[in-house]
């Protein structure tokens, strides 16, 4: 059960927050807190919800907006073959995303998908970072799914000592699908937002996100920790950077 595995989880969490953990820890809340960056992507009104299954040639995705993840973490160099086009859909009560991710080889913990599973960003995953409530700027929840459908969710408080709560359970579903032949793998997830005590989506609402990728073999230096909204220079290199969080605009 996941409740015995606490300590342990929260270890993985910090584990998780840096790659290159002897330059520090995550960013700590600043006494002025604003974002550095504004770049956008649109999620489209659903007409109804509808349950994950991982087909992304569904009509529904057919006009939706995406967005590309192919850089280093800090912006500068580019992985055409790691490259992630990442869409999202919204209906009042809930956000859906998907992933369609390039690869060279796949690089996945063993089990099954049925339970959460701690420290899955040790390897191939990508990952949602969403603050429906931007003033908060350093509260805001965290999303992984493997490509073997593992999946990991936190709520993170930058200003607690143990800032990821591994207790918190959005209840999202999530859906992957591997093309070994084209060497792709695709996710399709959704989050209710009352999770993230939000009560309904509006069109026109704001939130801040970023969105990440881990991928490839090997140790962090051979390993690929790429970021849609550019990570602030100078830092440590964690995904933990709410500065850098993009925008995601709620659209009819």
């Amino acid at each position: 059960m996941r409740r015995l595995h606490l300590p342990v989880a929260l270890g993985l969490v910090v584990s998780c927050s840096y790659f290159l953990r002897e330059k520090g820890s995550a960013q700590s809340a600043p006494e002025k807190a604003h974002y550095i960056r504004n770049l956008t992507m649109t999620s489209t009104l659903l007409a109804a919800d509808f349950v994950p299954d991982g087909d992304l040639s569904k009509k529904v995705w057919n006009d939706a907006h995406r967005v590309i993840i192919d850089r280093d973490r800090f912006g500068h160099t580019r992985f055409s073959d790691s490259e992630a086009q990442v869409a999202s859909l919204w209906t009042p009560d809930s956000v859906y995303f998907t992933f369609r991710c390039r690869y060279r080889s796949l690089n996945t913990y063993g089990g099954d998908s049925v339970k959460e599973r701690p420290g899955i960003c040790n390897r191939d995953v990508v990952e949602a970072f969403i603050d429906p409530q931007p003033e908060g700027f350093t509260h805001y929840y965290e999303f992984e799914i493997a490509p073997n459908n593992q999946w990991w969710d936190l709520e993170i408080d930058l200003t607690k000592k143990e800032m990821g709560n591994d207790r918190w359970d959005s209840h999202f579903e999530h859906v992957t699908k591997v093309d070994a032949e084209h060497k792709v793998w695709v996710v399709e997830m959704r989050i209710p937002v009352k999770s993230m005590k939000v009560d309904t989506i509006h069109p026109g609402d704001e939130w801040r996100l970023n969105l990440y990728r881990c991928d490839g073999p090997g140790d962090d230096t051979q390993r690929r920790f790429m970021a849609w909204s550019a990570l602030p220079p100078g830092n440590n290199g964690s995904y933990h950077q709410p500065a850098s969080f993009g925008i995601i605009k709620f659209v009819k």
